[in-house]
């Protein structure tokens, strides 16, 4: 299956709102974003898990040998501070148009290209965007 990095930046959004103490399952995951198929909203977990970006419990399923998540946690400290580059929709836009430029579509690129588009506002707002003589 094709990574969908909108898939990816909704899930995160979603499992953000998990109370402290609380875990999702793929179906209330499945019931927050029915755009997206349950075996999307699977894959796209299991990838975000192997990424490190949330906390998950996960074991194959029954007589498959194929990863299944069956209890979403949390995001990691990476998952929060990836989701914060990329939560602003103005911000995805940026990310999601320099991605499609350059033809690369990782997460590893993906947040890449949104810690350099964080670090750009930054610099923007702080006032280093003038050259320095």
């Amino acid at each position: 299956m094709k990574l969908d990095n909108d898939c990816i930046r909704d899930i995160l959004i979603s499992i953000e709102s998990i109370e402290y103490g609380s875990a999702y399952t793929i179906e209330k995951l499945h019931e927050l974003l029915p755009n997206y198929s349950y075996d999307k909203l699977q894959y796209h977990c299991v990838q975000l898990l192997d990424a490190g970006l949330i906390k998950a419990i996960s074991m194959p399923a029954r007589g498959s040998y194929i990863p299944q998540i069956n209890r979403i946690i949390d995001l990691t400290y990476p998952g929060h501070q990836f989701l914060a580059n990329i939560r602003e929709d103005n911000n995805w836009k940026k990310i999601k148009g320099i991605s499609s430029s350059i033809g690369f579509a990782g997460l590893k690129v993906i947040s890449a290209i949104a810690e350099g588009v964080a670090t750009a506002a930054i610099n923007k707002h702080l006032g280093f965007s003038e050259q320095i003589s």
